[in-house]
């Protein structure tokens, strides 16, 4: 009984800061403040200085800047408009036409962004023209950029997956792989959707495009030369075991620049903006994460994460059954905060849960990012959502019924990645890691 009147002050004084439109930090920080003078009688401020000084000193952390100034660097450059022309001509005799290159783009994109809302602007900026252009109907072109973008959460190097691994302390890189499976798989489904609906859909009649020779097709993908080295030098140096994931963020910054600079793109005003935008993101993110990481100790002072876990396992419930509590709670939790403060915010009330139910945290960390994923496209809060109001002109509700479908087909690969756990285990338990 203890614990839940304590949870319920926690949630009332969270509830309130962030109704106030206090920082989602700051929100963190002052409920965390509160649980310590009400709950223990250690000093409050030696505690918090302490806990926020080993989070933000966290070595892990590092690799966040700079996968975040990679993202800002290739957002500048004309990688979006390369990536269209190199895949254009392999997409367009697909059934679905051009428009699974918001899938494809994405899916590459994500490869080198680690953030959804870079992913979506980047890629959209430049297919949503030419998909209107060829009449492609507007609510697939919003749809499944807006379900594709969220790859970003999910395919390495992921933000999200950063924080969950600093967040529950553990590899950065084995995240990284467990995460490149289910994405291409979510790809593919996405694919598949779109390969349906243009089969049945009797409003899908986009305007064809010219034949294009074989010869033409491999000389155009030269545009996606630069783009999959990036991913390989990325990606690749962490599976061979060259680079741990902070050194293969600080190759994908070089890499950006060379190519930046390639391609004319890099002025003095550009490069100043990249470092002011990755600051700016990386100084948001590590105050949640402050924030977070006191709380979570004021939590563990209560006891509260203990008295929850002791709560549920008198529940009896299976692993399955536990799985769909979260899933129904993430998605929830969607409706009103991004995916990174889902992730801070819960972690320390969860992983006691599934310690005990005796969940692989590598897998884990994969669930957890696929339904926080579903946040990305989820009103009231959706970010995507709100990115493509600002693309397109169109109001919330067309945008959020657009994305529906793609919601549901990530629900679906939530059950396909629980009968599958090796999905996203197999890569992990079979890379050489960075001595």
């Amino acid at each position: 009984m203890e614990q839940f009147y304590a949870i319920g002050l926690f949630l009332f004084v969270l509830f309130v800061l962030l109704g106030s439109g206090v920082w989602i930090g700051l929100a963190l920080l002052g409920v965390a403040y509160f649980g310590m003078e009400i709950f223990t009688s250690r000093p409050t401020g030696d505690a918090m200085m302490t806990v926020m000084w080993r989070s933000a000193s966290s070595w892990s952390l590092t690799a966040l800047p700079m996968f975040i100034w990679m993202g800002e660097i290739l957002y500048r450059t004309r990688l979006s408009e390369d990536m269209f022309k190199g895949l254009a001509p392999w997409m367009a005799r697909l059934p679905g036409g051009l428009m699974h290159t918001n899938i494809a783009g994405c899916t590459v994109f994500a490869a080198v962004s680690g953030s959804s809302a870079a992913t979506l602007t980047t890629v959209g900026k430049m297919t949503i023209p030419e998909l209107r252009k060829r009449r492609y109907p507007e609510r697939m072109v919003i749809g499944t950029l807006a379900g594709a973008a969220t790859l970003g959460l999910l395919i390495p190097p992921s933000l999200t997956l950063i924080v969950y691994g600093v967040s529950i302390n553990e590899s950065i890189t084995k995240l990284f792989m467990a995460g490149i499976i289910p994405g291409l798989i979510l790809s593919a489904l996405f694919m598949c959707y779109v390969v349906a609906v243009s089969q049945l859909s009797k409003s899908y009649n986009p305007a064809p495009e010219p034949h294009m020779a074989f010869r033409e097709k491999v000389r155009q993908s030269r545009f996606l030369i630069p783009v999959f080295t990036l991913i390989l030098l990325v990606i690749g140096s962490m599976y061979v075991g060259v680079a741990t994931a902070t050194e293969a963020a600080a190759i994908g910054v070089i890499g950006s620049l060379i190519l930046a600079l390639w391609q004319g793109s890099l002025t003095r005003q550009a490069f100043f903006e990249t470092l002011m935008g990755a600051a700016r993101t990386s100084a948001m993110i590590a105050f949640i994460l402050a924030g977070a990481a006191f709380l979570s100790l004021a939590m563990g002072f209560t006891g509260l994460p203990r008295g929850l876990a002791q709560v549920i396992a008198a529940m009896e419930l299976s692993r399955f059954e536990l799985l769909m509590v979260l899933m129904v709670f993430y998605i929830v939790l969607g409706c009103f905060l991004d995916g990174i403060s889902i992730v801070v915010l819960t972690i320390a009330i969860v992983e006691p849960m599934i310690r005990q139910a005796g969940i692989d945290f590598i897998w884990f960390g994969i669930f957890v990012v696929l339904v926080v994923e579903m946040a990305q496209i989820t009103p009231p809060i959706g970010f995507n959502l709100f990115v493509l109001q600002g693309m397109t002109g169109h109001d919330m509700g067309y945008i959020a019924r657009a994305a529906f479908p793609m919601f549901l087909i990530m629900v679906l690969m939530v059950f396909i990645l629980i009968a599958f756990p090796e999905l996203a285990t197999w890569l992990p338990d079979n890379m050489r890691l960075a001595g």
